[in-house]
C-alpha cells in the first residue's frame, strides 16, 4: 500500500565516517528506525568552580562536554517476509557489525603495528579511526566519539543469526578543544555549536511579569 501522497517525507538520522584529513565520506550508516528518545548531558567547564573563587565564579574554560544516547533497534521481518536473500543466510550481522567496528581498529592497522613490533620498531603510533559524525537533522551534524556500546540481540533464525537486536550507544562529542580549530572536523563543530546560538536566537522571551515579581535590583 502507497502512503497519503500529502505525507511528509521521513529524515532518518545516522552515523557518516569521514577522513578527518580529507573531508571524504567513507560511510553512510542509516539508523533502520529512528530512536523513541535522545538523551544529552552537559558538564559545565567553569573555571570557577571551586568556592571562593569569586573573581572566576563567571567565566568558562571551553565549550561543556556534552555526551549524547540512544538506543537503536534493527529488525529483519520486513526483509523475512519478503525472502531477502541476504537476511535469509546471514540475519542482521551486517547492520550490527558496520557499526560495531566503529570502535575497532583496523585489522590491518594491526597487522602492521605487529610487524613493526616484531622489526624492532620501538614507538608504535596509535590508530586512527575516521572521523564518526553523529547526525540529527540539518543543525545538528555532530563529531563525536563513541565512548559506550552494547548489543542486545533479541530473537535468533534457526542457524542462530540474529534477526533482531537493540543497541545502546554512548556518544561524547568532540569540540573545537579536541579537534582543534584549523581543520574540517573543527569546522563542523563550531556549525553545530554557531547553529545552537542561531536557535536560541529565535526564543521569545518573557518578562519579569510572568515570573511575578516587578524588578531584580
Amino acid at each position: 500500500m502507497s502512503s497519503f501522497p500529502g505525507s511528509p517525507r521521513l529524515i532518518k538520522g545516522g552515523i557518516v565516517l569521514v577522513d578527518a584529513d580529507t573531508a571524504t565520506i567513507q560511510k553512510i550508516i542509516t539508523l533502520q528506525y529512528n530512536p523513541d528518545t535522545l538523551t544529552r548531558s552537559l558538564q559545565v567547564k567553569g573555571v570557577g568552580d571551586s568556592s571562593g573563587n569569586r573573581s572566576e565564579a563567571m567565566r568558562l574554560s571551553g565549550p561543556p562536554v556534552e555526551t549524547i544516547k540512544v538506543e537503536v533497534e534493527i529488525d529483519a521481518t520486513d526483509q523475512i517476509e519478503v525472502a531477502d536473500s541476504l537476511t535469509t543466510q546471514i540475519g542482521i550481522q551486517p547492520q550490527l557489525f558496520v557499526l560495531e567496528t566503529i570502535v575497532y581498529p583496523d585489522s590491518k592497522q594491526l597487522i602492521n603495528n605487529n610487524n613493526s613490533a616484531q622489526s624492532g620498531t620501538l614507538e608504535i603510533i596509535p590508530m586512527e579511526n575516521a572521523l564518526s559524525l553523529f547526525i540529527w537533522n540539518k543543525n545538528r551534524i555532530i563529531p563525536m566519539r563513541i565512548t559506550e556500546f552494547s548489543i542486545t540481540e533479541e530473537a535468533f533464525d534457526v542457524n542462530l543469526n540474529p534477526i533482531r537486536a537493540r543497541i545502546s550507544l554512548g556518544m561524547r562529542v568532540l569540540t573545537v578543544d579536541d579537534l582543534g580549530f584549523n581543520n574540517k572536523a573543527g569546522s563542523l563543530y563550531m556549525n553545530y555549536h554557531q547553529n545552537k546560538e542561531q536557535l536560541a536566537a529565535k526564543f521569545r522571551q518573557g518578562n519579569l511579569a510572568d515570573l511575578g515579581i516587578n524588578s531584580i535590583l
